[in-house]
């Protein structure tokens, strides 16, 4: 009788371990998890520009002292010109301008536009540069449009999320999809990144604040973000199995009793 108390008493205990070890600690939750507390600031992490893609969707205002003139290169679907900070991405999608598979644009006047490869501000330097002879002290702005990027795995709110500002960082991106939740993994967050015309897979570690200096803190266009699941699973004050085991020891002495 009593190595059968003893029995019960081992599988007990194995059962509650099993159970505290799968449980993962508060740090395995945090961000920038500082390992000099005298470090506080990093080099801020670089930005290369843009160079345009081709089916790159461009939203282009050319405005002049010659207004009639202008009114040529209205964007495509409104003859009237339209503030795009009020256009859902959709809607800014049908009044743009876009890239072909060749690298080219074309535009009322000007034509067609070799334009691959390059930057918002070299492509607006040239299209200024093009229209000096036809219009009156021609300003040109661009935005690109297809501002995407798309977050899975183990966050609340996975999707693909269209952006505006000309910054955007992996935080940011994770924010957007309603953060990590209690069973991903911010040690295993895989980003991939179109560069080149190659997928490049990128590793990186969210805890680390080194992260905020690398060239993967700022986001690009059409970058996805997949953060791993984690091996361990939370087991918070609801979700510990307190049933299982009670009804564990609950079992484990009317057995004893009746054996007795």
């Amino acid at each position: 009788m009593l190595y059968f108390t003893k029995k019960i008493a081992a599988i007990i205990a194995v059962a509650t371990l099993f159970f505290i070890t799968g449980c993962v600690s508060q740090r395995d939750l945090e961000y920038l998890q500082a390992k000099d507390n005298n470090v506080n600031s990093f080099k801020e992490a670089d930005l290369p520009d843009y160079k345009l893609k081709p089916n790159d969707e461009l939203y282009i205002t050319i405005t002049s002292l010659d207004e009639v003139n202008t009114n040529v290169f209205s964007n495509p679907g409104n003859p009237q010109s339209t503030n795009i900070g009020s256009l859902q991405p959709y809607g800014a999608s049908l009044m743009s301008y876009s890239i072909n598979k060749e690298g080219y644009l074309f535009l009322p006047v000007i034509g067609t536009v070799f334009v691959k490869d390059k930057t918002l501000s070299q492509l607006s330097a040239l299209l200024k540069d093009s229209l000096t002879n036809v219009l009156s002290q021609p300003q040109v702005t661009i935005k690109l449009v297809n501002r995407y990027i798309s977050v899975l795995g183990q966050v609340r709110n996975p999707g693909h999320f269209p952006y505006a500002q000309e910054k955007i960082t992996i935080y940011d991106a994770l924010s957007l999809a309603g953060d990590i939740t209690t069973y991903g993994n911010r040690k295993e967050v895989v980003l991939t990144r179109n560069e080149n015309g190659k997928n490049n897979i990128i590793r990186l570690d969210l805890t680390q604040p080194e992260i905020l200096a690398t060239n993967y803190y700022y986001l690009r266009p059409n970058d996805m973000i997949y953060v791993k699941p984690m091996k361990k699973r939370i087991w918070g004050m609801e979700q510990f199995p307190y049933s299982m085991i009670l009804s564990t020891i609950t079992t484990a002495l009317l057995l004893y009793n009746v054996l007795k």
